[in-house]
């Protein structure tokens, strides 16, 4: 039986490292037959993603500074060079300068602010603008993006990244509204804390991670093989019917008022 994603061509943008949920759901889309493509961001990050590629043959891989126009312009022209088409693209981008995430919010600063903005919210906005042809090209497609609770609701440490999320998830509306006339749906999935290198950076986060695991409907934190089996979903064809969406995999708890 072919898997949900056979044959399908999925550009993953944002793998740091085997713990990343991004390569995760690489993992995931590939057992369910997709072809991948990772890119990564300047020789610290390159190293790992070359060696996590290559336990997977045939994946491809390129350098991609998302926040550069002229580095998502040539990854996307490599990207039609070798397959033609794009079937579905994750968005697993995220930063803020480490200060911000130390001090309190109010005490952001406006270049830390822009930052966070630029590369965990615009991103997604120029790498759809790239995308669309190879979408065109290939009927359709679907875009999934990451986020976090914070958006929603005050987080303590998360600060200028709950902002930067909040904006993401308004982008992937208006992308989706703009988007679906060539069948390109775009999604963005809310995950509970789950122990990355970039919530690491989060002060208290294993106290997060407490609360959750108390407070949740299901009892229990989630493994980034939830979040990468629902990733799979919304890119395959189960979700046809499904854009401009925010889904939640964390365990019920963003349905608890205390």
């Amino acid at each position: 039986m072919p898997g949900l994603l056979q044959g399908r061509k999925i550009l993953i943008l944002g793998v740091a490292n085997k713990r990343s949920i991004a390569w995760a759901s690489a993992l995931a889309a590939r057992a369910q037959g997709a072809d991948l493509f990772l890119t990564y961001q300047g020789d610290r990050i390159k190293e790992s993603v070359l060696e996590l590629a290559a336990t997977v043959p045939g994946t491809l891989t390129a350098p991609c500074d998302a926040t550069d126009e002229a580095s998502v312009a040539t990854l996307f022209a490599e990207v039609k060079s070798k397959w033609g088409k794009l079937d579905g693209m994750v968005h697993s981008i995220a930063f803020a300068p480490a200060a911000e995430l130390e001090r309190p919010f109010v005490e952001t600063s406006r270049d830390g602010f822009k930052t966070a903005l630029d590369v965990s919210a615009y991103t997604l906005v120029a790498l759809c603008r790239q995308a669309r042809p190879l979408f065109e090209a290939a009927g359709g497609g679907s875009v999934t993006a990451y986020t976090y609770l914070g958006s929603e609701r005050a987080v303590p440490g998360y600060n200028v990244m709950g902002v930067a999320k909040a904006a993401l998830e308004s982008s992937v509306r208006y992308l989706a509204s703009e988007m679906g006339s060539a069948k390109i749906r775009v999604n963005a999935i809310s995950p509970g804390p789950l122990n990355t290198l970039s919530a690491r950076g989060v002060s208290g986060f294993t106290k997060i991670l407490d609360v959750v695991k108390d407070r949740a409907p299901l009892r229990r934190n989630i493994e980034a093989s939830e979040v990468a089996d629902t990733t799979v979903f919304m890119l395959s064809d189960w979700s046809r019917g499904i854009t401009g969406e925010l889904i939640h995999v964390d365990a019920g708890y963003h349905a608890m008022g205390l």
